[in-house]
């Protein structure tokens, strides 16, 4: 989908730097700092409009909440919603996933969301999956011991890639669903793609893998 340019985007992410984190390679081993507290770091890639993210924050006070996203066009929407609600337990980051390692240290995070990324169906692109070996590498080393990986989409395709790379990379497979609105999760939190997929009768699939020393 054709995302319309904002050319005041970046100006406006500028000006709330207590949301947009501006410099987050120095907040690496210091997210409490930046909450005032230690708590257990949830971290969503790719978080487009931030319908998601910005719900789970309001839902889980507890939990302190990281939403990555590289177009500036797009994240600029995530941060009304900030703004709207006043969440003081959520920030965002404008930048490429591929950084991960610079963000987070090792050991750091808790819980990792992938929502509806790019499946990059050609096989030429195999390595832009975020589900790729060299983005569980990434994952593993952010994560804590019996952290977890939460996949959802709507991709049948990319999900079975996704379920055989995960198990192949030696994650511990839970929590699968061929059918997750069929199965009435409560604590189910919909992203807009999500809505407008399930509106249409498509099945979503989601799984939670476990990183285990």
């Amino acid at each position: 989908m054709r995302v319309r340019h904002k050319p005041w985007a970046k100006g406006k992410l500028e000006a709330h730097p207590k949301i947009v984190v501006p410099n987050p390679k120095l907040c690496s081993g210091e997210w409490y700092e930046v909450f005032g507290r230690e708590a257990p770091l949830h971290v969503e890639i790719g978080t487009g409009k931030g319908q998601f993210i910005t719900e789970m924050a309001k839902r889980h006070p507890e939990f302190d909440f990281v939403g990555i996203e590289l177009n500036e066009s797009i994240i600029v929407t995530a941060l009304d919603k900030c703004i709207e609600a006043e969440i003081p337990n959520l920030r965002l980051i404008h930048a490429d996933a591929h950084l991960l390692t610079d963000f987070f240290a090792e050991n750091e995070v808790d819980y990792i969301y992938l929502n509806f990324c790019d499946p990059w169906p050609k096989n030429k692109h195999e390595k832009r999956r975020l589900t790729y070996a060299s983005f569980l590498a990434q994952y593993e080393y952010v994560l804590k011991d019996e952290g977890i990986i939460q996949l959802k989409t709507d991709n049948q395709g990319f999900f079975e890639y996704s379920l055989e790379s995960l198990s192949s990379y030696g994650l511990k497979l839970k929590d699968i669903s061929l059918d997750l609105h069929q199965a009435h999760d409560p604590k189910n939190v919909p992203t807009e793609y999500e809505e407008k997929f399930a509106e249409k009768g498509q099945r979503i699939y989601r799984c939670r893998a476990v990183c285990s020393e």
